[in-house]
This record gives C-alpha cells, sequence and structure tokens, in this order.
C-alpha cells in the first residue's frame, strides 16, 4: 500500500506521474482547463493517495507558481487531464496572471533584500555608545523634520449577498483567506456556490464568503 500524499508538491508530483500531459513539475507548465478540478477529483475519486482537500491545495499552489503564471498567455490554450486542447486564454486571464506573478517577484525580491540587511554586520560601529553634541543635534532635528505618515486608506467595505439576490455570470467577490478574490458565479446550489477565479480555477465555496462592492 502507497503512502499517502499530504505535501503539496508530492500531490503535484503524483499528478504529473498519472497526467504526464496536463501536469509537469519542471520546464514549461501548461494552463489547465476552468473545472479540471472536477474531473480531478472524479479520476481519483479511488484513489486513496490523495484526498480532495489536498488536491484542492495542491492546485492552489499549482496555479499560482512563477512557472504556471509564465504560461497564461493570451491566445493559448487551457489543457484537459488528457493534454487536450479546451478554453482559449483572454486578455483579461493573461493580464490578471501577468500581474499575479509580478506582485509574487516583488514581493519575493523584498524579503530576499531584507533577510540579507538583517544579515549584515553592523560596520563603523561608533568607539563610544554616548552620542556626541553635533550627533544628537542632527537626531534631533531629524526628529522634528520628519513628516508623520499619512494614515492608510480603508479598504472598500464589501457586502454579504443572499442566495436570492445572486445569480449566474455574476461578478462578485470571494473571501478564501484574508484578502477577497475577483470571481464570476458559475453555478448555484442552495448556500452552494460555484465560481470562477480570474486565474481560471473554479471552486466551490458557501455563500457566505460571497460579496459584492
Amino acid at each position: 500500500m502507497e503512502t499517502k500524499r499530504t505535501s503539496s508538491k508530492e500531490i503535484i508530483a503524483y499528478l504529473a506521474e498519472k497526467f504526464p500531459a496536463c501536469f509537469s513539475t519542471e520546464g514549461a507548465a501548461k494552463p489547465l482547463k476552468v473545472g479540471i478540478f472536477k474531473d480531478l477529483a472524479e479520476e481519483l475519486a479511488d484513489d486513496e493517495n490523495v484526498s480532495k482537500t489536498r488536491l484542492r491545495q495542491a492546485l492552489r499552489h499549482y496555479t499560482s507558481s512563477w512557472r504556471y503564471l509564465k504560461a497564461v498567455k493570451a491566445g493559448s490554450f487551457r489543457v484537459d487531464i488528457d493534454g487536450k486542447d479546451a478554453e482559449e486564454i483572454d486578455q483579461a486571464q493573461a493580464d490578471y496572471a501577468a500581474n499575479a506573478l509580478k506582485e509574487s517577484q516583488e514581493k519575493f525580491a523584498n524579503k530576499k533584500q531584507q533577510d540579507k540587511a538583517d544579515k549584515k554586520p553592523y560596520k563603523n560601529k561608533p568607539s563610544s555608545t554616548k552620542p556626541s553634541r553635533e550627533r544628537k543635534a542632527k537626531q534631533n532635528f531629524k526628529a522634528v523634520k520628519t513628516p508623520a505618515k499619512k494614515p492608510a486608506k480603508p479598504a472598500k467595505p464589501l457586502k454579504s449577498v443572499e442566495s436570492a439576490s445572486i445569480k449566474v455570470s455574476q461578478q462578485v467577490k470571494v473571501k478564501l483567506g484574508q484578502a477577497p478574490m475577483n470571481a464570476t458565479i458559475t453555478e448555484i446550489a442552495g448556500e452552494d456556490v460555484s465560481v470562477q477565479l480570474d486565474t481560471g480555477m473554479v471552486i466551490k465555496t458557501h455563500i457566505q464568503n460571497i460579496f459584492t462592492e
């Protein structure tokens, strides 16, 4: 009996073994068709190595990687689990992927720079722990001249929605973590709502996580 996959890395490697025409662990990635989670869940229904929860997390990890985001280009096609062309990627989806890639790379660069600064040894240590009168005067001057930081602009409040007021194809905000994400409603089943994120991934969530501006 094989060991159950728990980490996203292990699950992606497993998917690359079972569906090599769709998934890969290195080289250029292929954009995945909208709704591929459902196809995978059905295909792996009797597979004890991967749970649906872990599979969903692994797909989210895979589609947010730099390698994957670079592959989401306007005019290229998404693929199904057999590697066959599905829907074509439009400009809006390509722009969203490009912005997500840029933000992720900038965040990584800033963190790397900060880590480097934290490890850098302190040079030009003053010989005396007592600041000179001149240095103290400069510090006081800076303290007076430094302008106060402007308060951060508050985020636009979101409005909760009711099942009776939403409809398929409606543009909404879905809250999966801390920050809400743009999405389009694809299916409504009572309190359960399926939405398509701008990345192309389709997820199922509860109506309490759906908002409008």
